[in-house]
């Protein structure tokens, strides 16, 4: 709520300061949000229908049994593919662990939901470049496979 006030504000000022270059701003930012809506609107209904279908008694069966460096690069995947705000991802990374899931894979597996985004890849290879998108997936990737490990190190889950 505050950041919509403090948004407001500083619309007026700027609307205030000048009016022309103001009503330009908005009028290119309508621009960019319309430009923006269909592929956002696409990528949201993936992801409602991956949400569906991936269920988190599901998530734990995949997770939890087998090795763990199995399990981080499933949970990954998952993670890559799947996308959901914070607010969804930490209580179902609770879910996970009351299913036996370690740490570890859970730490794989959150990280990937918030840095990687396969379904997000068109809208931000629209945004950011090809180059761009594909490099900002890659860095999400790996810092999640070292957090990852990293988690693990500190939860006893594997041993240097």
């Amino acid at each position: 709520m505050y950041l919509i006030i403090i948004t407001g504000v500083a619309l007026l000022v700027s609307f205030i300061a000048n009016r022309k270059k103001t009503l330009q701003g908005l009028k290119k930012a309508w621009k960019k949000f319309a430009k923006m809506v269909v592929p956002l609107t696409v990528v949201l209904v993936l992801v409602s229908f991956a949400l569906y279908f991936m269920t988190p008694q599901m998530i734990s069966k995949y997770l939890s049994g087998g090795h763990q460096a199995i399990g981080v690069l499933i949970a990954s995947a998952f993670g890559s593919i799947t996308m959901m705000p914070g607010f969804i991802a930490f209580p179902l990374g609770g879910i996970l662990r009351d299913n036996n899931v370690s740490y570890m894979i859970i730490s794989a597996f959150t990280t990937t939901l918030m840095m990687v985004g396969v379904l997000t890849f068109p809208v931000e290879q629209k945004f950011l470049g090809t180059r761009v998108a594909v490099i900002r997936n890659i860095a999400g990737l790996f810092t999640a496979l070292i957090v990852a490990l990293v988690t693990g190190i500190i939860f006893g889950e594997i041993f240097v």
